[in-house]
């Protein structure tokens, strides 16, 4: 079996193990959505390896580039994502061989530390690989009114940017610099992320609004009898915005017809009153990062996200 670092010519053939592994009914798997995620990413270049027998590609493991930031100190971290064995090479440890051999590259890069959320299924896999469990993650729930509960509507997603990209430039600033005095680890903020991830995702839509003092993100999550609407980013440039950022959630929330609004504690609107740790279980690898640092990540409560920052995309 050979192992090598996979380039946008392997684009084809990574769409066609992730296809015959994983087919089509999780996420669609096109170029442009690999494109996206692992060529545009503003983060950089996903880490990508890829495995051959006999000249054919029968594995494929993807180590997306992110930042975590505590304080000043920016971090080079992976999030682990995008994984697929051909069916017919599975129980030849692809994806393991695959996944050690990221590693070592992640940490000579002088990456500090692996993320992800992983499913139960997965999750043992990670954990004997070196993966530790931080904990569920925190999010905030509020019921909406009983009357919008059953609507059927379906509305189609809207992106308003009413300022600037300059007044979003320095929204982005200004919560950075809230975060950075706050020493807990986040994904610091830019106009430029906030477009890739948002407005120009071809994997997920979202509502979109952005005026002088907030940029804000969601959209509508269905479920077998209800609908969640799920707040994924808040940036805040003057905390006076709040009181029309909770009007427009609730606009939201009659427009799409959610029976609750849910978002991470962090975003701290103050009157979402049911709170837990509902979320999936975050996971952590060490690369380059001291011990008594590593000890700091397994700590959830050192982590001030969204629900956008974590969630699978």
């Amino acid at each position: 079996m050979e192992i090598r670092e996979g380039t946008e010519k392997d684009i084809p053939e990574i769409l066609k193990v992730l296809k015959a592994s994983l087919g089509e009914t999780s996420s669609k798997k096109t170029e442009e959505i690999w494109r996206f995620k692992h060529v545009e990413n503003p983060f950089g270049k996903s880490l990508i390896l890829v495995a051959l027998e006999a000249g054919e590609m029968i594995g494929v493991r993807a180590f997306m580039r992110w930042q975590w930031q505590k304080g000043n100190k920016i971090h080079t971290t992976f999030r682990a994502v995008d994984t697929a064995t051909h069916p017919k090479h599975q129980g030849k440890g692809v994806f393991k061989k695959l996944t050690l051999q990221a590693i070592e590259l992640a940490k000579q890069e002088g990456g500090h530390f692996i993320f992800n959320t992983p499913n139960h299924l997965s999750l043992p896999g990670y954990l004997k690989m070196g993966w530790e469990k931080v904990d569920k993650l925190k999010v905030q729930i509020q019921p909406t009114f009983p009357l919008n509960w059953f609507s059927n509507k379906i509305t189609d997603y809207n992106t308003e940017i009413r300022t600037p990209s300059q007044n979003i430039k320095t929204l982005c600033s200004l919560t950075n610099e809230d975060k950075v005095k706050k020493a807990k680890y986040f994904t610091p903020k830019s106009n430029e992320y906030l477009r890739w991830r948002y407005e120009d995702n071809p994997l997920q839509k979202y509502e979109v609004i952005a005026d002088i003092s907030f940029y804000m993100a969601g959209y509508v999550k269905e479920h077998t009898y209800f609908k969640e609407l799920r707040i994924v980013e808040i940036v805040v440039g003057d905390d006076g915005a709040y009181g029309t950022i909770k009007n427009i959630i609730s606009n939201w929330a009659k427009k799409f017809g959610t029976a609750f609004i849910s978002m991470a504690n962090e975003d701290g609107l103050g009157n979402f009153f049911i709170k837990g740790n509902f979320g999936p279980v975050m996971t952590v690898r060490k690369l380059n990062l001291p011990n008594e640092e590593f000890n700091y990540l397994l700590d959830l409560n050192h982590f001030n996200y969204s629900l956008g920052d974590l969630e699978l995309f």
